[in-house]
This record gives C-alpha cells, sequence and structure tokens, in this order.
C-alpha cells in the first residue's frame, strides 16, 4: 500500500512523531496511525508537493500510543514550513466539516460533494470552505517609530500590529484605512502591500500592509485594545511570535531576516 501523510486533531492540537534525530514529522504510514470509527470522517487533502498524499481526521481522545499531541501554533516551531503549511489547511477543512452537517436552507444533512464541497441531500444547495479576510499594517512615523498595539484576546505579554476583518463592500485598504481609524483615531497615508498569510485559527487569511501616519491624536478603541503608542525602534515592547505575519512586518522595518 501507498504511504500518505496522516494530519490528526484532537480539539486544536495537532499528532506529531518525534524521530530519532530529536526532530518532529506528521505520520506517514500506509494506515491510519490511531483507530478510526466507523462515524469518523475522513478527509482527503491536496497532496504534498512531491506527490505524497495527505488525509486529516479528528479523534476525541490523546491516543495512548508514544506520539506527541502540540497546538497547532507550536507545531509552527516543529515541523518543516510546508508541513505546517498543510497541518494549517487540514485543521480548517475539519473545523468547516464539523460546523456545515446541516444545511443553511433547509436544515437537511449536508454530504460530501467533493473534497472541498458539500451538497444538501435534500434541497441540492452547495457550499465550499469560508475563509475569512483580515488586514494588518505596520504603521511608521519618519524613519524611527512604529505604532504597536496590545489587544485584550492576546494571551501573552506581548505588543502587535493594528489588524482587523474585512467587512463586506470595501478593498483591503479601505479596510485598513477603517480599522486604524476605529480602534486608534489616527489616519494613514501611502498604504503598501506587503505580503500575506494563512491564519487557520480557525478559517482566516491575514493581508500585510505598510502605511504612513498622516495625523491625528491616540483615542484607544478600549472595547478591543488595553493600550496603543508609538516605539521607537530602539526601546520595542515584547514582539510578537515568529509564526505571524506581524512579527514578519516588524522585522522587516527593523531590517531583520524574516
Amino acid at each position: 500500500m501507498m504511504k500518505r501523510y496522516y494530519f490528526v486533531f484532537c480539539k486544536d492540537s495537532l499528532m506529531l512523531e518525534e524521530q530519532a534525530d530529536g526532530t518532529c514529522t506528521v505520520p506517514c504510514c500506509e494506515e491510519p496511525p490511531t483507530e478510526v470509527k466507523p462515524w469518523t470522517t475522513m478527509l482527503s487533502v491536496t497532496p504534498m508537493d512531491d506527490g505524497t498524499e495527505v488525509r486529516t481526521y479528528a479523534i476525541d481522545a490523546i491516543p495512548t500510543s508514544p506520539s506527541t499531541i502540540i497546538p497547532l501554533r507550536q507545531s509552527y516551531y516543529k515541523l518543516p514550513w510546508e508541513l505546517y503549511l498543510k497541518a494549517g489547511k487540514c485543521a480548517e477543512l475539519l473545523y468547516w466539516d464539523q460546523n456545515t452537517k446541516f444545511c443553511g436552507v433547509c436544515g437537511a444533512p449536508m454530504k460530501l460533494h467533493t473534497a472541498i464541497s458539500k451538497r444538501c441531500e435534500n434541497c441540492g444547495k452547495e457550499i465550499w470552505p469560508q475563509v475569512a479576510p483580515a488586514v494588518i499594517v505596520r504603521i511608521t512615523r519618519g524613519d524611527d517609530e512604529i505604532l504597536m498595539a496590545r489587544a485584550r484576546n492576546f494571551r501573552g505579554d506581548f505588543y502587535g500590529l493594528i489588524a482587523g476583518f474585512v467587512e463586506t463592500g470595501e478593498t483591503l485598504e479601505e479596510a485598513v484605512v477603517r480599522e486604524v481609524k476605529e480602534e486608534t483615531g489616527l489616519e494613514v497615508k501611502n498604504i503598501r502591500y506587503f505580503d500575506s498569510q494563512p491564519w487557520p485559527y480557525p478559517s482566516g487569511v491575514m493581508v500585510g500592509f505598510t502605511a504612513d501616519y498622516a495625523g491625528g491624536q491616540i483615542h484607544i478603541q478600549h472595547e478591543e485594545l488595553q493600550n496603543v503608542a508609538w516605539f521607537h525602534r530602539d526601546h520595542l515592547p515584547k514582539l510578537p511570535e515568529k509564526l505571524s505575519i506581524a512579527r514578519r512586518l516588524i522585522d522587516d522595518w527593523l531590517g531583520e531576516e524574516c
């Protein structure tokens, strides 16, 4: 039989296998690495670049086998980049499958139609995985100051950049202007695209921009932010983790390798 990668999730954690050299990988084997229940949904995912097939499924409890179970975010530090990205895609597809069991039109059961679509067994309604686009922006004032914010939902004591979801009927650039104004009271100019990043927590894509300060005084939107301030490049607060596009935007401004 052909070996496949099996991305096995227990809630928001991913099963990894530790190799002889101490590094980790995703189980690649002929059969699933855990027991698969009759009711388990096994999803087929686009193959790896080398053609290796990919499957993903969820389990209810941590297995007793000598495997490592870690949160998806932490797998960034354990896996090669290609496997981390594929793990994110698998997590998004499992989230989509779990939350689309029934038709939103008539309430009948939904059934997989293709690898990335479902069809209602009653009315024929078809659905696909939805991605929520969000913008994130690095705002600078002159050559040495950057605007950084601490959101209320941050789990650590770090500061990040201004970010928010794109609303219907607006461009990405308009979303940048609106989010900055709503959250800080500031105006920006010279908005430029930087890069984008899948953000599977649970189903997003972050679109990064840079912008220059154009005017205004800081007025914090306290419902979402604890603090917003200008920081000199020589006196920065604790920065976001390396896995985030926020950190790449900051490192790029500092002239450091992303």
